[in-house]
């Protein structure tokens, strides 16, 4: 019997990570993280290579990436500020989205996504958009610290701005979620903590912070450090994460109780059951990473051991425990995560306030996280964090 066909477009026919990966990259121009030409030299590069030649994946972005730093490099030295922070920005994209396929992390994987991190702070510093480079201690002790990047509404100096916790997902970082319109949150007057949790981004590659269950913990440490600043509103600070945040975010709100608002982006039951139906399928199924990733972002060896870490995963009497309000965004053709895990998450909330919201094919969306109509998606979120945070 021959393979059913995806009922969208691929990039590379029978090749969903490949295709995934490309069509975020493609929705980021909004956001100022690609520009067409540069991924159509990637496109070109990658022409002939073998279905999941992920050596060739990380070749191609990276030499693109390495082009655009150093248009960015020679843009800055010759003074033209503006043209360098939009080169850097895209360059850290092209880096980070060159890495993520390369697990367990090698010495060249970790340099180019040092590389691309640097191109994002040169950005910061350059940029018109005020972006805070920033560290939020976890644990009692203070020797513990998540990466993050504070980035306030415009105007919010002298006031306190509403705020929201921006949290990444399996193979998301600070980076690649800023591109995924943050500075369109902004323009809500709506300030912005964009963070790398535990297993994913810096926390894990340079500080071996593995992911965690329970994790509130992260939630409540940016509660607790935004409640330090004199530009925040701590009252209205929403949380919203993206594809397994999905699991973080909902988890957040539902525990630690000063989250005025959650968004789901993307929605997580049971990530248990998931994981063990990608295994026992032996991962021929719809994966945005190679399948052993699991073990490196969970810090054990075999995916019996993955398996036994998930467990405790779900999300069930969990959520019952949220009390404010909550969307969950979710895509009808989502192939990573089923429409039904979505419809269980929203029957299961304790929110009286509560709203799925469910993309079609016909207007767009309807892939995982939105990735084929992003800034419907994002328009959509932001919204609602306007009306949730602004407005009421």
């Amino acid at each position: 019997m021959a393979a059913k066909e995806p009922p969208y477009f691929m990039y590379f026919p029978g090749n969903y990570r490949w295709s995934a990966a490309f069509i975020n990259m493609m929705g980021s121009a909004t956001y100022g993280g690609s520009d067409i030409g540069e991924l159509h030299k990637i496109g070109t590069l990658l022409k002939g290579a073998a279905p999941d030649d992920d050596e060739a994946w990380f070749d191609a972005c990276a030499k693109v990436a390495d082009g655009v730093r150093a248009h960015a490099e020679k843009f800055e030295s010759t003074g033209h500020r503006v043209s360098a922070a939009a080169a850097y920005l895209r360059a850290c994209n092209y880096y980070q989205m060159a890495e993520r396929f390369r697990t367990p992390k090698d010495a060249k994987a970790l340099a180019a996504f040092k590389t691309g991190v640097d191109c994002f702070h040169k950005h910061a510093r350059l940029s018109d958009v005020k972006i805070e480079i920033v560290e939020v201690p976890v644990g009692t002790d203070g020797k513990e610290s998540l990466p993050g990047y504070f980035v306030p509404a415009p105007g919010a100096k002298g006031k306190r701005a509403p705020c929201v916790v921006f949290f990444d997902g399996l193979d998301v970082t600070k980076e690649i979620q800023f591109v995924r319109g943050v500075t369109d949150l902004i323009k809500r007057g709506i300030s912005c903590l964009v963070m790398d949790g535990p297993g994913t981004g810096e926390a894990i590659r340079f500080r071996g912070n593995v992911l965690r269950h329970d994790y509130e913990v992260a939630g409540s440490a940016c509660m607790d450090w935004l409640e330090k600043r004199d530009d925040v509103d701590a009252k209205k600070v929403g949380v919203v994460a993206i594809s397994l945040g999905g699991y973080y975010a909902p988890r957040i709100a539902s525990m630690e109780p000063r989250f005025a608002a959650c968004i789901a982006w993307g929605a997580i039951w049971d990530y248990y059951g998931t994981w063990k139906k990608r295994i026992d399928a032996n991962f021929k199924t719809s994966l945005s990473v190679p399948g052993h990733h699991i073990t490196w972002i969970l810090g054990v060896n075999t995916l019996d051991e993955a398996l036994k870490k998930l467990e405790p995963y779900q999300l069930d009497g969990v959520v019952q425990k949220m009390r404010c309000p909550f969307l969950i965004c979710h895509g009808a053709e989502d192939e990573q995560i089923s429409l039904a895990d979505a419809q269980a998450l929203y029957n299961a909330s304790g929110s009286k306030d509560k709203t799925l919201r469910v993309f079609t094919a016909e207007e767009g969306g309807s892939q995982h996280c939105q990735r084929d109509y992003l800034t419907l998606g994002v328009a959509t979120m932001w919204d609602w964090f306007e009306d949730k945070l602004v407005k009421a």
